[in-house]
């Protein structure tokens, strides 16, 4: 289900939530650092918070290249948690140790997958 042989950040995200600008230009850090050695980050848009991303996947990329200046994998908007939740998010909160529910609590949740696929933190 998840890529092997690159570290991939996997992060719900939102374009308009008082969180992304310090989360993208943190998430931009992080791609200019270690993007040449194989790190992927990829973003889910979600609307599910307060109703803070009304755009779509494309617009959503434009947005973050326009505005933070790097171009990380993004995906179609999905939902995190409930009955319509994306299967790779119910799969990453099962293998995710110390969450205390089964559910996401708000944007920019990031989950780290190793090299051999396995969900790190």
């Amino acid at each position: 289900m998840l890529p092997r042989g690159k570290v991939v950040l996997i992060v719900n995200g939102a374009s308009q939530c008082g969180f992304t600008e310090s989360n993208y230009r943190q998430l931009k850090i992080l791609y200019e650092k270690y993007h040449q050695r194989g790190l992927k980050i990829a973003v889910f848009p979600c609307n599910q918070f307060a109703g803070q991303e009304p755009g779509d996947g494309r617009s959503v990329k434009e947005f973050i290249r326009d505005n933070y200046g790097f171009e990380p994998d993004v995906y179609e908007k999905i939902n995190v948690n409930g009955a319509d939740e994306h299967p790779l998010f119910t799969y990453l909160k099962n293998q995710q140790s110390g969450f205390i529910t089964d559910h996401i609590k708000w944007n920019f949740t990031k989950f780290l997958i190793s090299r051999q696929g396995n969900v790190v933190r």
